[in-house]
């Protein structure tokens, strides 16, 4: 079995692999992988919400193998106000793309999930078992459930037409290229960019609730290499996690960013704001099955990487 690693990675070929969300978190990951003849597509080459133009990009491309990254994605603001849209958007997008897929004969095809998909409140640790045992939380149904159809139109083209197609699921994806805004962004980008601005206006770090949650914070870079693998070795119907299984506080993750953006004022915890859940930790046992030797990027390396790449291009980041 191929094992993830920058060397192998680097050195995998497909006839023919499209990526969609090429300019992504995960894709632009990906592109550093240096894959021969990849295919990068972004919303600009096709709106993948029209099926006519979805059909006519794989008919294009005529990919052999495709990485499904393509999502309308925000924050909780964009999702509590624009449930229907989310959901609306991202069950075009997956069902074209998975169609599209199957009509021009894709021979491997994997999706991204997320760990906002699962119920809430949720049985931990997360187990791909109880994806549908519950609805997901309020503030992100729209979205959630589009793409918990995403994984239930992969199986039923497994069942019906035997397509190899998979899904996957990365806890709390960061990285460089990700979305840094204040309000829509993750958890890391967003604590990036309000340390980067009170660093520079020279004010206090306020940080929403106590810092006592937990989260399972993976690397960009470490998705990216584990997606390939995965396209390559990974035939099970059910989805595969991808987490380290390694928690970090929220308190932890605001000091290291606030240590790697070298910010020397006072960083305030509001406690008076809310904590959210206070953990979400994923059943590592299916993939330590499979990748035992893995290593994660520790994430005293990964936020250090990430804050230099938003320091060396900011303002022009998606933010």
């Amino acid at each position: 079995m191929n094992k993830p690693n920058s060397k192998t990675s680097s050195m995998v070929k497909f006839p023919k692999l499209l990526i969609t969300g090429g300019n992504g978190l995960v894709g632009t990951a990906i592109k550093k992988l240096g894959i021969p003849d990849a295919v990068f597509v972004a919303r600009a080459d096709a709106d993948l919400r029209d099926f006519k133009l979805t059909k006519a990009l794989f008919e294009k491309i005529k990919p052999t193998h495709v990485i499904h990254l393509a999502a309308h994605v925000g924050g909780v603001g964009g999702n509590s106000l624009h449930p229907g849209e989310y959901f609306r958007d991202n069950i075009l997008i997956n069902t074209n793309v998975l169609e599209a897929a199957r009509l021009t004969g894709v021979k491997k095809l994997v999706s991204m999930l997320s760990t906002c998909i699962f119920p809430d409140p949720a049985i931990f640790p997360l187990k791909a078992e109880d994806l549908h045992k519950g609805q997901p939380h309020p503030s992100n149904f729209g979205y959630a459930y589009a793409k918990r159809m995403l994984e239930v139109q992969t199986n039923a083209y497994r069942k019906e037409w035997g397509c190899d197609y998979i899904t996957l699921v990365g806890t709390n994806i960061y990285g460089p290229n990700d979305n840094f805004s204040l309000e829509n962004g993750h958890v890391v980008s967003s604590l990036v960019h309000k340390c980067f601005l009170a660093k520079k206006n020279k004010t206090d770090l306020e940080v929403w609730g106590s810092g006592k949650p937990l989260r399972e914070f993976v690397l960009s870079d470490d998705i990216a290499k584990l997606t390939v693998w995965a396209i390559e070795s990974y035939d099970e119907a059910e989805p595969l996690m991808l987490s380290s299984g390694i928690e970090t506080s929220i308190k932890e993750l605001v000091l290291l960013v606030a240590e790697k953006m070298k910010f020397t004022g006072r960083v305030i915890f509001d406690t008076k704001k809310t904590d959210g859940q206070l953990r979400k930790p994923s059943d590592t046992t299916k993939f330590l099955k499979y990748l035992p030797e893995f290593k994660f990027t520790p994430v005293e390396d990964g936020v250090e990487k990430t804050v230099n790449w938003f320091v060396e291009n900011y303002p022009n980041v998606r933010k």
